[in-house]
């Protein structure tokens, strides 16, 4: 067996022998319906927390896709779950759009329209089409675009604001985190929208969503990525002026991909040299100054200093699929041994061999924090499960190449 031939196999492994099943088994709250708001390290349930739409829209991502890959009807009974859960707790029959959260009875609990998270619908439903070529999936996807160009899209300077409230009035406190800036615009919703509408152009021709997708990309290399310092800004005013010095590698390194997916949808030449350009300016920043001693990535911080030194999963996760994205665009051996370094930390610090599933939070000791879920508002299945998703289709192709 070939060397990327066991490391696609590791990926097989762990998707279909802990991730998945850890999802099935613990998520799904079997009284009240749905998925629970908050399960921490050891299982344990708090059925207090309440559930987002974002976490419910990614396990509709996850299982969707599962189910598109493996024809396992346990994913496709996930999958509608997901599907049916989102349309009824989350979905807002009066004004349209998707609450952000919801407690254990399917009642709102924050009912304002975060775009994050209606752009989290259509990755979730247009996934969920693309596996059962459902109408309905199709149709609440191309709605909640259409919701997203009308009430979040700056006609003047171009992007989208943060949020609204349930009526789409505008909305005084836009953060999506306590964590987060109150301002306009920022680079993680847009990050996630255009990540949303690439996987729309792949079920649903139109022109807007061509033009649109197109535009936000140009403000990526625009505004977004700080060609100075080659790092992403992070938040930002209605005429882009940068509001914050801080930087997410784990984005960067998020972004430096999703960029390349979305550039691949479009077909334009130009477009993808661009973002091939900027996407391997990104892996290098990362890979120059966001890397640990021990080869995880940093979480946040200025250029100057760290800021937040806990590990979060989702980080190594982008950075295994980014660092060898990377590698596949310059064919540069230290793109790849990056890579394969995260998931080696992964395997050893991340995956929860006695319980299941993966530990979330790692504090700067190196310990498992032990205030963080594995199942929470922010803590999905869709960074670990797309993460073998990736690799898998990666490595596939690079065996069929290495056999030519």
């Amino acid at each position: 067996m070939s060397h990327n031939s066991f490391i696609k196999r590791e990926f097989e492994q762990e998707l279909k022998n802990n991730i998945l099943p850890y999802w099935m088994k613990n998520a799904p709250d079997t009284k009240n319906g749905g998925f629970y708001g908050f399960v921490s390290n050891n299982n344990a349930i708090n059925n207090n927390i309440p559930r987002t739409s974002v976490s419910c829209a990614r396990i509709l991502w996850t299982f969707s896709h599962a189910y598109l890959m493996d024809k396992k009807e346990e994913y496709l009974h996930t999958a509608k779950m997901a599907y049916d859960y989102l349309n009824s707790a989350f979905w807002d029959n009066q004004n349209n759009g998707l609450f952000w959260s919801v407690d254990k009875h399917g009642n709102p609990a924050s009912d304002h329209k975060q775009y994050y998270a209606q752009a989290f619908g259509i990755y979730g439903y247009s996934e969920y089409f693309r596996a059962t070529l459902e109408e309905a999936s199709l149709k609440r996807a191309m709605h909640l675009f259409q919701i997203i160009e009308e009430n979040a899209f700056d006609e003047k300077y171009g992007g989208y604001i943060e949020g609204s409230s349930r009526d789409f009035s505008p909305l005084a406190d836009m953060r999506l985190s306590a964590k987060d800036m109150n301002c306009r615009k920022s680079m993680n919703t847009l990050l996630h929208i255009m990540e949303a509408y690439t996987n729309l152009l792949r079920v649903w021709e139109n022109q807007k969503l061509r033009e649109q997708l197109q535009r936000l990309m140009i403000d990526f290399t625009e505004h977004v990525i700080d060609h100075h310092s080659k790092h992403f800004s992070l938040f930002f005013d209605d005429e882009w002026n940068p509001l914050s010095d801080h930087i997410s590698a784990g984005h960067e390194i998020e972004g430096s991909w999703l960029l390349c997916e979305a550039a691949e949808s479009l077909g334009n030449q130009g477009l993808l040299d661009l973002i091939h350009s900027s996407s391997l300016q990104l892996a290098e920043s990362v890979l120059t100054c966001g890397i640990d001693e021990d080869g995880s990535i940093i979480h946040e911080g200025t250029i100057d200093h760290v800021t937040n030194p806990d590990k979060e999963w989702w980080t190594q996760a982008e950075a295994v699929i980014g660092f060898y994205n990377a590698y596949q665009l310059s064919g540069d051996s230290k793109y790849l041994k990056a890579s394969l370094t995260c998931w080696e930390f992964i395997k050893t610090n991340l995956v929860d061999t006695t319980h299941g599933g993966w530990f979330k939070r790692l504090k700067a000791d190196g310990s498992i924090d032990p205030s963080s879920p594995k199942i929470g508002p922010w803590e999905s299945s869709y960074h670990e499960s797309r993460l073998c998703y990736e690799m898998i289709k990666r490595l596939s192709v690079t065996q069929k190449s290495d056999l030519k």
